[in-house]
This record gives C-alpha cells, sequence and structure tokens, in this order.
C-alpha cells in the first residue's frame, strides 16, 4: 500500500487524478471504478481539466459505479445514476451506454446483484477503483462487520451513515435505509485501487484502515489485502498515522520511474 499525504484536499484530487489519467492513457478502453460522495469530487474536477485540454478522452472507457441506493427513483437527483451522470459522465465525455450503476429498482434485487458483479467480470473487471472512506471505515457502503469476500449485494446503511448523506436530502427520513453495493471481494479484484480521504473527520478511518490490524470492524482495512492500493490523503486526513513521518519520507524519495505526474 502507497500512503501519499499532501498538504491540501485540491493537491489530493490532482494526484488521485494522475492515477486515473496515467491509466486511461495507456489504455483509453479502461475500465473504470466510480464513486460516489464528496471525497472524489476533486478528482473528477481534475480529470475534467485534462479532458478540456484534450490531455485525455474517456470516449471508449467503461465505469460501473461502486453503490446505488435501493427504491430511490431513477430521476431522483441524488440517485446514484444521476449523480453518476451529472458528476461524470457529462463532464468527462464518457458513453452513457458504457457505464452502469447497479439497480436499486430491480424487481428482483437478489438477481440484479448478482447479474452486475457478471457484468464487471464480463468487462474484464476494474482496471482502476476510485474509493472514498466513511467516518466508520466503510467503503462503498460496506459498513462494518462486511465480509471481506463479499460480492455485491444489499445491505442496511449504518444510522451514522445515513445521518452523513443527510446533507444530500432535504431531511433524515428520506435518506434510503438500504443500499446495493459493490462488496469487499469484488472491489478488492481491482486492478488498482486509489482511495482519498481529505479532513480531520476521516483521519480515525485512515488510521484504522492503514495501520489498524485488518479486521471487518474496519472494512477500509481490506485495502491492506491489495497487490495495488494508492491511499491519497490531506494533512488533516494523515493526522492519526504513526508512521506518518515514513510515509511522506518514502513519498519524497520515490524513484522517478515509479512516480505519475
Amino acid at each position: 500500500m502507497e500512503i501519499v499525504i499532501l498538504p491540501t484536499s485540491k493537491d489530493v484530487g490532482r494526484a488521485a487524478a494522475a492515477q486515473i489519467a496515467s491509466i486511461v492513457g495507456a489504455n483509453p478502453a479502461a475500465v473504470i471504478g466510480l464513486a460516489t460522495g464528496s471525497s472524489p469530487q476533486g478528482i473528477y474536477s481534475d480529470l475534467k481539466r485534462r479532458v478540456d485540454a484534450d490531455e485525455i478522452s474517456f470516449a471508449n472507457a467503461r465505469g460501473f459505479a461502486l453503490d446505488e441506493y435501493v427504491g430511490i427513483p431513477l430521476e431522483h437527483p441524488e440517485s446514484y445514476a444521476s449523480v453518476i451522470t451529472r458528476d461524470v459522465v457529462e463532464p468527462l465525455g464518457f458513453n452513457p451506454s458504457r457505464v452502469r450503476v447497479p439497480d436499486g429498482r430491480a424487481t428482483n434485487l437478489e438477481f440484479a446483484a448478482k447479474e452486475y458483479d457478471a457484468a464487471i467480470r464480463a468487462a474484464g473487471g476494474i482496471d482502476v477503483q476510485i474509493l472514498g472512506i466513511g467516518a466508520n471505515g466503510h467503503i462503498g457502503f460496506n459498513e462494518p462487520t462486511s465480509s471481506f469476500a463479499s460480492r455485491t449485494r444489499i445491505k442496511t446503511l449504518a444510522p451514522a451513515t445515513r445521518e452523513a448523506n443527510a446533507r444530500f436530502f432535504d431531511t433524515l427520513d428520506q435518506v434510503p435505509a438500504h443500499c446495493m453495493t459493490q462488496g469487499l471481494g469484488t472491489i478488492l479484484e481491482a486492478r488498482h485501487l486509489v482511495l482519498v480521504a481529505q479532513g480531520e473527520s476521516k483521519a480515525a478511518a485512515i488510521a484504522g484502515a492503514v495501520e489498524g490490524p485488518l479486521t471487518s470492524f474496519v472494512p477500509g482495512s481490506a485495502l491492506q489485502l491489495h497487490e495495488h492500493a494508492t491511499v491519497v490523503i490531506d494533512e488533516a486526513a494523515a493526522s492519526q498515522l504513526t508512521l506518518r513521518d515514513y510515509y511522506e519520507y518514502t513519498y519524497a524519495n520515490k524513484p522517478n520511474w515509479q512516480r505519475v505526474q
């Protein structure tokens, strides 16, 4: 696991976007795992800058969203289908037919979840998965005690997660109680994981994921099992890391041939 600590949230977005751009530049048909929420917004903003400058194109790329609320109307502005279209597909120039979001409105939710995993495999797997992390350590909507072997499935959102997401709705009662999310096992099959986090509120979750024991109580600790995981965080999110000085030293002395601009 590589830990990259940068001064500001804007720096985080820029550095993580460089990782994505490098992969898509080498393979324009790359399959990208797409996260929602506030954490990856800096990534998408910097990628849009690169698209506008004709440095990169997502026209032939494919995308699979991490998760979706269950029962929320497709046209609702906070359905992740709407969010992905608004924040990713349109500004980055994806072909909408090449981007999928879990079907939280399916009549048979169990079948839809299994079919989503199968679609990812049929596409050749995820080349790079964008991730954020919740204050309780969840990635995707894999709440604490999620199995590291879990596949795309229905989960009940923790009260703290619903409260954190209430800012996107008029009231807490409007936040769905259930979701369809890629499982930790699904996420770990991606060839490269790029997790971003900003702010003091994520510091404990980052410390648990990076330096804590491997435990389902901190789902983000599953990244310790991955051969190519990059964690890009700002100084506030890094504030509880015991080996912070070492991570900064390692990154400062990274060989040029390993660097991504």
